[in-house]
């Protein structure tokens, strides 16, 4: 059964979390990288 969440490469293993070997993370929406989620929490961080 494929996936709705895989980004289009047909090989997404995608656990639990929404995260995928790939190193992106389901949103709820699309696959986001991780790195650029990390980004906006270090951004959000700063500006507290």
């Amino acid at each position: 059964m494929e996936d709705k969440r895989c980004c289009g490469s047909g090989t997404c293993i995608i656990n639990d979390e929404g995260v995928c070997w790939c190193g992106q993370r389901w949103d709820g929406e699309k696959m986001i990288s991780i790195n650029t989620d990390n980004k906006k929490n270090d951004e959000a961080d700063k500006n507290k």
